[in-house]
Formats: C-alpha cells, structure tokens, sequence
C-alpha cells in the first residue's frame, strides 16, 4: 500500500512563491522610491533648491559637510519610516521583514552605483543606509508582530444586557423566590398547610 503524501500547509505554496516574493519586491522598491521623490520634492521646494535626479539617485548628494546632505539624510530617515507602513500592507510577517529590507537598500546600492557611474565611497551615505535599514527593520518587526498578535475577531459582538431586561430578570427571580422558586429553575413549589387535627395534608 503506497504512502499517503501529507497535505500542504493552507498558504505554502502562495507563501514560498517567488512570483509573488518577486512582485513584492517590486512593489516595495517602487513604494520606496515613490516615497522618496515626494518627500525630496516637498523638501527642494520649500528650501528653494533646484530638483534633480542626483537627489534621488547620487550617492554624491548625501554629504555630511554640507546643509542639503544632512537634510537629504533626515528626508531618507523619513523614508524609511513612511515604509514601515508598506511593509506592514504588503509584508505582513515578522520574519521576512528583514529579508525585505536589506533587499530594498541592496537594490538602492546597485542602482546608485549604476547612476553615477561609480561605488559608493562616502562614509556619511554608508552610515545613513545603515541606519535606514536598521530603523526600517526593527519598526517593521515590531509593527508586523503587533499585527500577528492581535485577537481574532470572528465577526459576532457580545449582546450586552440591557437594564430593561436586568429589571425583569431580578423581577422573575424575586417572584419566583416567593413562590419556592429558585435561580436554578428547578420549578415552582408552595408550602402547603398540615391539619395536625386530622393527621393529614
């Protein structure tokens, strides 16, 4: 007699597809650089800076001698913060969020290395793709494990006694209790008098 193949786990499959790993991806690095562009924008505008692709895309840029790479550096933290939010949607599991974003700031390094022609040598870009992804990591953790831990509502609310119906309940009993009845509603029962006279109910 052959031997019978244990089920899959509901969810492996789609879980471990690298169609649907690679569309994450995608997705997340999409979102990230989205993110980015707006927030740099909104920054350029108000500084009264001119918008360029280095901004975005140079690793040149993110200097720490100078006031717009420090301010860079903060929008790119912001970045990361704002992502959180999209791990948590797309994401949604605390062990892959580490995974996800070491793989996000990998394909930023690569494609700043193919924007501007050459590897990263600035210390302060390195340090703020560090603390970029830690922060993004561990906020993820943190954000997908409170949403694993949340309780399970199945859709039913608890119907909670009204004072009506407390009243009529506390009524009944008090009736019933006149009457030899009880709380167990075990029924009704009277006393009845006993004719000592004749030796009989």
């Amino acid at each position: 007699m052959p031997r019978r193949r244990r089920p899959p786990r509901p969810g492996a499959l789609s879980d471990l597809s690298p169609t649907r790993i690679l569309s994450q991806i995608i997705i997340l690095q999409v979102a990230y650089y989205a993110c980015a562009a707006v927030l740099i924008i909104f920054t350029a505008l108000v500084a009264g800076k001119e918008i360029s692709a280095d901004l975005l895309f140079s690793w040149r840029s993110l200097r720490g001698d100078t006031t717009v790479g420090w301010t860079l550096g903060l929008v790119w933290l912001l970045n990361s913060l704002a992502c959180v939010v999209f791990i948590l949607l797309l994401i949604a599991r605390s062990k892959l969020v580490l995974d996800f974003a070491v793989t996000v700031h990998f394909i930023h390094l690569v494609v700043t290395s193919l924007y501007s022609h050459a590897f990263p040598s600035n210390l302060f870009w390195w340090g703020l793709q560090l603390c970029s992804a830690t922060l993004m990591t561990s906020l993820g953790v943190w954000a997908c494990q409170w949403r694993e831990l949340r309780p399970i509502n199945f859709g039913g609310k608890a119907r909670q006694p009204t004072n009506q119906s407390i009243e009529d309940t506390e009524v009944g009993h008090i009736e019933n209790a006149g009457r030899g009845g009880g709380r167990d509603g075990a029924g009704e029962y009277e006393l009845v008098g006993i004719d000592r006279r004749e030796g009989h109910v």
